[in-house]
């Protein structure tokens, strides 16, 4: 058996630990510069706010229905995950965390009877502990522990909790679930199934596997065979290295000069680099993107992309920096306003299999690998950006964020005071 934990409405239930006043009424959480909703509470959805709508276009509403907004506080989101899946790991037997607020969780082994007692125990411990409301599904397989979990919260009498091992109930629950809700089936293969009058899972799963296989691949027969019960998706143990990794922004205003642009593409790749050394990899190429506001009535558009393939693979931050600046150079055209820009590095691959060039000596490869793990122990130790590459500047990028809370839990500023 897996399980699949799952925050209720992470971002809002963040802030509702500091600010209980909260509870019972609309909230949303917005997303860099404050652009669009990535987090409502149960009341925000039920006055009609859906996830993604722009803010600007739901100023009216907000005002009318009383809705509290907030700016993303990405460094409490974290904090607040951390203690989450601190107490799975104390309290279960393995955890696979999947993203910022879910985590699978391992069951084989466990009876019934102590998965249930596990699960109910978890979610008491974790209000309690942290006060974050959260939900688990328990199943066959992780495909249908997404589903519990999904029951879990779509009816309030399970009190956050399901245990779906029956097949005649696993049946049933498939039946009533679109087959475009499925985990691990996208909107294409979404479209050619309902064409082929799939249109919940469980025709789905009476579908011949010969048939699956021969359209959907291996990958569609992995998730027929997971909502059949049979496990074929294992849990992963640790976090598991990115193939590309990417550090993009939105700005609060246009930009309209190389320099300024020079800027954020210097702080982007730098971050990316760094994130590139803590899964100890290297990279071969580089993509640099901007893109032009897309909402500014009237104005030029020009989005465009560049990739730049390096003649060695690397991981150090000077030599990243420049490429990518390089490139930005090319594609930058003067009189447009953009409002994004970021940095992806890709063909990524360990660095212990890296093999170093013959015309770069071993001398200079260690000055480098030097220098960037001081680099990385100084930002550690200090702060993040204590040290950055002097073309990214010393001011940070600024963001609209109107509707910021307070780091509660990373800011000896921001600590709550408490008077006796």
């Amino acid at each position: 058996m897996f399980g699949l934990i799952d925050c209720n409405n992470f971002y809002v239930s963040c802030e509702r630990v500091f600010n209980p006043s909260l509870e019972g009424r609309p909230v949303v959480v917005l997303s860099n510069n404050d652009g669009c909703v990535i987090s409502r509470s149960a009341e925000a959805k039920s006055v009609g706010i859906k996830m993604g709508d722009p803010y600007f276009k739901l100023r009216e509403l907000i005002k009318n229905k009383g809705v509290i907004c907030y700016s993303s506080n990405f460094p409490l989101y974290g904090d607040i995950s951390n203690r989450v899946m601190e107490i799975l790991r104390n309290n279960t037997p393995s955890i696979e965390i999947y993203s910022i607020d879910e985590a699978f969780i391992d069951f084989r082994g466990v009876s019934m009877e102590k998965a249930e007692k596990l699960g109910r125990e978890l979610i008491r411990n974790i209000k309690k502990g942290v006060g974050i409301p959260v939900s688990i599904g328990i199943s066959k397989t992780k495909s249908l522990a997404k589903v519990a979990t999904r029951l879990s919260k779509k009816h309030p009498d399970n009190k956050g909790f399901c245990l779906m091992i029956n097949q005649a109930d696993i049946d049933k629950v498939l039946i009533s679930l679109p087959i475009s809700e499925v985990w691990g089936i996208g909107r294409a293969h979404s479209k050619m199934l309902n064409s082929s009058n799939i249109l919940n899972a469980f025709d789905f799963v009476k579908k011949e596997e010969r048939w699956i296989k021969s359209r959907m691949g291996v990958t569609g027969l992995r998730t027929w065979r997971e909502l059949k019960g049979e496990p074929c998706i294992t849990l992963e143990n640790g976090t598991q290295d990115k193939k590309q990794i990417c550090t993009s922004r939105s700005f609060a205003n246009d930009i309209f000069q190389l320099d300024d642009l020079f800027k954020a593409v210097a702080t982007f790749a730098s971050q990316s680099a760094e994130k590139l050394r803590r899964q100890n990899g290297v990279c071969n190429q580089i993509i640099v993107f901007i893109l032009t506001n897309p909402f500014r009535e009237g104005a030029p558009i020009h989005n465009q992309s560049i990739l730049i393939t390096l003649t060695e693979q690397t991981d150090n931050t000077l030599k990243i920096v420049s490429n990518a600046c390089n490139g930005l150079r090319e594609i930058y055209r003067e009189g447009y306003g953009y409002k994004k820009c970021g940095v992806i590095l890709t063909s990524i691959t360990s660095k212990s299999d890296l093999t170093y060039s013959l015309f770069e000596s071993i001398d200079e490869q260690t000055r480098g690998s030097s220098l960037m793990s001081v680099l990385d122990e100084i930002n550690t130790k200090y702060g993040k950006s204590s040290l950055v590459i002097a073309t990214a500047g010393i001011d940070r990028i600024k963001a609209n964020q109107n509707l910021l809370s307070n780091r509660y839990t990373t800011s000896w500023d921001d600590i709550i005071e408490v008077i006796v």
